[in-house]
């Protein structure tokens, strides 16, 4: 028996799969999808069943509208806010945040009310939810099928909802998903790597996800949608507010081929406090954080240390030691995080048991195949001049008829040269390809 682990990959032996936060049945929330024994169709809806879910969608509605409202009202992030929802649901705390004479959540201060209620009064979640369904998306809430579930881990601090763009379906991309992170202004060596590593990842499978930025994070992209894979942009402002200004391209171009993604309503803008929450998200939803160039004091470096306390898989590409780009990473490295060079390393790390790296080691040259006795004859040569056999023999340890022996073997490998009845070693640079040479 194979055991599916949170993430959907094959660990070990037991009993039952459990769900994407890695619970069991006993725990996991219920699957709405028909279950069918092997061999058997799947029972046709009746009518009581349609009358159910279409009732269960009616029931949904207000829910989904009040976390549509609550994107717009409460800031990405905020844990206070997280556990005002968790604790008085979706409807009733944006009812509470509406009406000026509602008593406000408990701990809350006035001031903060305040803002809230302001906030409140801009929101307009429907118009909302028909601007993102314009744009061909849709708006996500914990408990949809399409909701990943690992991005439960993050607690009070769990997006209200994600509004998305694209057609793929992102619990599933999710589960085999990297994030390639790093500097905005990387070097050219920076951004070879994340480019390579975008592509090596999306060309075996993966999904790439990362922020849309300059640099190390555009170039990830770029490789991905090279390598007709697929990449998720996670935006900290609205999916239709294109930022930076100068990727409007890419992130039309990710919607189309992958996903954009955003805590935020459309149109709404980034802030530095949302560029830091965007990165939660990122280390939450993916199985693993690989930083390629970053400064001591970059963003990227908060995203993997939220990866690495998530418990998610934590790596780092490292640089010259020299280039300040490279010290962020380092840094890194130099605590609980992995060096990893390529996608391979990657995987081997973050995918499921058997996905292996290549083995690597250096090209095999010829005098390292030689046996003990026949490297010692070669040894005993001097390194100018010849010497007979009988020397050889005795400067070896060998015995004359095994020197002759071996002489001749090295003759035929091109290691030495017959002067007469002498041998010398034979001038020509040793090959490193493996390949045989006859003698001089």
């Amino acid at each position: 028996m194979t055991r599916i682990d949170a993430w959907g990959f094959a660990t070990g032996t037991p009993a039952t799969a459990p769900d994407d936060h890695g619970r069991g049945p006993e725990t996991a929330e219920p699957d709405h999808a028909t279950h069918t024994t092997a061999g058997t169709r799947p029972a046709k809806p009746t009518a009581a069943g349609r009358r159910s879910a279409h009732l269960e969608r009616e029931e949904d509605e207000p829910q989904r509208t009040a976390r549509a409202a609550l994107t717009r009202i409460l800031e990405p992030g905020d844990e206070t806010a997280g556990r005002w929802l968790r604790e008085r649901g979706p409807v009733a705390l944006w009812h509470t945040l509406s009406d000026d004479t509602a008593d406000p959540p408990a701990g809350a201060t006035p001031a903060k009310i305040a803002g809230l209620r302001l906030r409140a009064g801009r929101a307009r979640p429907t118009a909302d939810l028909d601007a993102i369904t314009a744009l061909g998306g849709r708006f996500l809430c914990p408990g949809d099928d399409e909701w990943p579930r690992q991005l439960d881990d993050l607690g009070d601090a769990r997006p209200v909802g994600l509004w998305v763009r694209g057609t793929g379906n992102l619990r599933l991309w999710a589960l085999r998903s990297v994030a390639v992170v790093g500097a905005r202004a990387c070097t050219e060596y920076g951004a070879h790597l994340a480019t390579t590593l975008g592509a090596g990842l999306a060309d075996r499978g993966w999904t790439v996800v990362s922020g849309a930025a300059y640099g190390v994070d555009g170039a990830a992209h770029r490789g991905a949608l090279a390598a007709d894979g697929a990449t998720v942009a996670v935006m900290a402002s609205g999916v239709d507010y294109a930022y930076p200004r100068g990727h409007t391209e890419l992130i039309d171009r990710i919607a189309e081929q992958g996903l954009v993604v955003a805590e935020l309503p459309p149109g709404d803008h980034p802030t530095r406090s949302r560029f830091i929450q965007r990165n939660r998200v990122i280390a939450a939803l993916t199985r693993g954080t690989v930083v390629v160039e970053a400064e001591l004091r970059s963003g990227s470096l908060v995203t993997a240390r939220r990866a690495l306390a998530l418990g998610r898989f934590t790596m780092g590409m490292p640089g010259p030691v020299t280039s300040g780009l490279s010290a962020g990473v380092h840094q890194l490295l130099r605590g609980e995080a992995a060096v990893v060079t390529d996608a391979d390393e990657v995987i081997e790390l973050v995918g499921s048991i058997g996905d292996l790296a290549p083995e690597r080691a250096g090209q095999t040259r010829i005098r390292d195949l030689l046996d003990p006795v026949t490297s010692r004859v070669l040894e005993a040569l001097p390194a100018r001049g010849s010497t007979d056999t009988a020397h050889l023999a005795q400067e070896a340890g060998t015995p004359r008829d095994v020197t002759q022996s071996k002489l001749f073997e090295l003759l035929s490998l091109g290691f030495v040269q017959r002067c007469g009845e002498r041998w010398e070693l034979a001038r020509r640079a040793e090959t490193t390809d493996g390949s045989r040479r006859g003698g001089p």
